[in-house]
């Protein structure tokens, strides 16, 4: 497998270069670049199977990358190398795009180079998408082919079905999306309107409209709906309530 290197940080180049050769003799380094445009002349030239990106750098962002190439040129993997926030983590969990937390674990540059899959480009546009914000305001989900935009307040609820999540709008429209309901309660988890009140549901409570205690517990939403409440999670709702009272 041949791999590239792009990271201004010299030091960090160095070091990432000796743990491939420690722990991944399975991966053959080809070229370190030092910015953006220098990884794309890299790539065109060898071909890599694999790009360990960088994302904050000067001049261009790593997210940047895709930018450079058209869709069928795109035959290498990518992961990133990064000392984002925890927000952003949660977003590249989101994306299904593999990352490694600066500084890196050895085990764990292991691990990712052995699950390596060829990343999507609509998976690198969800993860642009949600990381380029701290606001919430919308976030991007991926689709078949394509990515949709999503906006965060027009979510009723969701339901997680296994491996999958089915995302129920107010306009009554609903998305099947290959990301369990963990993805989306560490990412819209951090939003004080969405609570979990059953392992299968994710509810934006300015959408509830009553609680019921009766039959187990439930929540009644706008248009009808019903959602149960977990015997575990009926503090929870309460506590909510209240804060609303307030």
């Amino acid at each position: 497998m041949k791999a590239i290197i792009i990271d201004d940080e010299k030091r960090a180049r160095i070091s990432l270069q000796l743990l491939l050769e420690e722990y991944c003799p399975e991966v053959t380094l080809v070229a370190q670049c030092e910015n953006l445009p220098e990884g794309v002349k890299a790539i065109h030239k060898y071909q890599p199977d694999l790009v360990l990106l960088d994302i904050e750098m000067p001049g261009h962002s790593g997210l940047e990358l895709l930018d450079f190439f058209n869709e069928n040129e795109i035959t290498f993997s990518i992961i990133f190398t990064t000392a984002y926030n925890e927000f952003a983590l949660q977003a590249f969990k989101l994306s299904a795009i593999d990352y490694l937390l600066k500084p890196i674990v050895p085990e764990e540059l292991a691990s990712a180079i052995q699950r390596l899959q060829k990343q999507k480009k609509q998976q690198f546009k969800a993860l642009a998408e949600n990381i380029k914000t701290d606001s919430f305001e919308k976030i991007a989900v991926p689709s078949g082919n394509s990515f949709i935009l999503l906006k965060i307040a027009d979510i009723v609820y969701i339901k997680g079905e296994g491996s999958y999540s089915e995302i129920f709008l107010k306009d009554e429209s609903k998305h099947l999306i290959s990301r369990n309901l963990k993805n989306f309660e560490e990412i819209l988890g951090k939003d004080k309107r969405f609570l979990r009140p059953h392992k299968s549901y994710l509810v934006n409570f300015d959408e509830v409209i009553a609680y019921y205690k009766s039959d187990g517990g439930w929540l009644e939403l706008q248009n009808n709906i019903s959602i149960p409440v977990s015997s575990d999670k009926s503090n929870l709702v309460l506590e909510r309530i209240q804060i609303v009272k307030r």
